[in-house]
């Protein structure tokens, strides 16, 4: 992809919300109070000329295309600029407009207990906070919290709850972690390495953190180095397309789950204390398959890559392999949001945008599941 100078900015929507990143096609059906307009079989998966506001989709198992049913496309985006009166469609009584700009690549969000909001802008190797906001809905400051990262992007408050003493960071190919009092707009002390190595070098980069809802575990998300080669004979995919779990000072390490290609938006339900995230899926088997999904994550289980995909399929291109590890749990919905407009809790906000092995033009959007 053609690299860009142009600054990149950040948009805040729907606040209140519990908000996941998460991309393509998902599950998405209407609460029982709103019917909606529901699409169903090919007609669901979508483009940017399908989308809009208030439209539901159901796809199952069955509506999935076969395996090189359609040729694999390679469609790239680019950055243009943007159209004065561009903006993002939402809902009746929404309003979506720019929060902030001048970031280099703002990967991840995270808001801290005081209400702040932390950015990981990822190849600038720095992490900010915007703080407060001015009547005419932009940050009263946006400042440096700390800088020497190495591509960073997950950031979690630790302890969880309202009085953290740290946020930890998720560089590439490690975890640290700097002091932190609920206010903080610089960083108290220099960044301490929790977790000394994790996998990296090509591939998925992003490694998201999450904390157990009991704060006994941090949970690591590490995507694959390829699209869709064999664990068992490539060394570069070890402990990759894996949720790893540590304690909270990076000892005892294990794998919590396996075979999801690439874990990103990690998420604990507050209620249940369970692990959500969503999945890059694998590419190059014709458009809209396999569809990318948003999952609960379980404990050892194992959620198909490279071996099988959506529905127990096994990839082609592993024909044979592991007859019995075709296991895979994957859920639309996620955690409730526990403030929020009324219509809006019980759900999972993401964002989304086109897959580049996708026909027909797509664009960013933000869904409801």
């Amino acid at each position: 992809m053609k690299r860009t100078s142009l600054k990149r900015a950040v948009l805040l929507s729907l606040s209140g919300a519990a908000v996941c990143a998460g991309i393509s096609v998902a599950l998405a059906w209407p609460p029982a109070d709103e019917p909606g307009n529901i699409l169903t079989g090919a007609a669901a998966f979508s483009t940017i000329a399908t989308e809009k506001p208030g439209l539901f989709r159901k796809i199952t198992v069955a509506d999935l295309p076969a395996p090189y049913a359609t040729p694999s496309a390679a469609n790239q985006s680019h950055i243009v600029p943007r159209p004065a009166d561009a903006s993002l469609q939402v809902p009746p009584g929404f309003q979506v407009r720019l929060f902030a700009t001048g970031f280099e690549q703002p990967r991840e969000l995270r808001t801290a207990p005081n209400g702040d909001v932390f950015v990981a802008d990822s190849s600038a190797g720095e992490i900010k906070v915007m703080h407060g906001m001015t009547k005419d809905g932009k940050p009263e400051s946006v400042t440096l919290f700390a800088s020497g990262f190495n591509r960073p992007f997950g950031m979690a408050f630790y302890p969880p709850g309202s009085d953290p003493q740290f946020i930890y960071v998720g560089n590439t190919d490690s975890v640290v972690r700097l002091p932190y009092r609920n206010g903080d707009l610089k960083a108290r002390g220099p960044a301490e390495v929790v977790v000394k190595s994790l996998p990296s070098g090509g591939g998925h980069w992003t490694r998201d953190i999450v904390f157990t809802r009991d704060a006994r575990k941090m949970l690591v998300s590490v995507g694959s180095r390829s699209n869709v080669d064999d664990a068992d004979n490539n060394p570069g995919e070890v402990n990759r397309a894996d949720v790893l779990e540590f304690n909270p000072d990076g000892t005892a390490q294990r794998i919590f789950a396996s075979g999801i290609r690439n874990c990103v938006g990690e998420a604990i339900q507050p209620e249940t204390g369970d692990l959500w995230c969503s999945t890059n899926e694998r590419d190059l088997l014709g458009n809209n398959l396999p569809p990318d999904y948003i999952t609960h994550v379980q404990d050892g289980g194992f959620y198909g890559w490279p071996w099988y995909y959506t529905g127990g399929h096994q990839d082609p291109r592993h024909k044979g392999k592991h007859p019995d590890a075709h296991r895979i749990r994957s859920h639309s919905r996620a955690g409730r949001a526990r403030q929020g407009h009324r219509r809006l809790r019980g759900f999972c906000h993401r964002l989304c945008h086109a897959r580049w092995p996708s026909v027909g033009p797509a664009g960013r959007r933000n869904r409801r599941e």
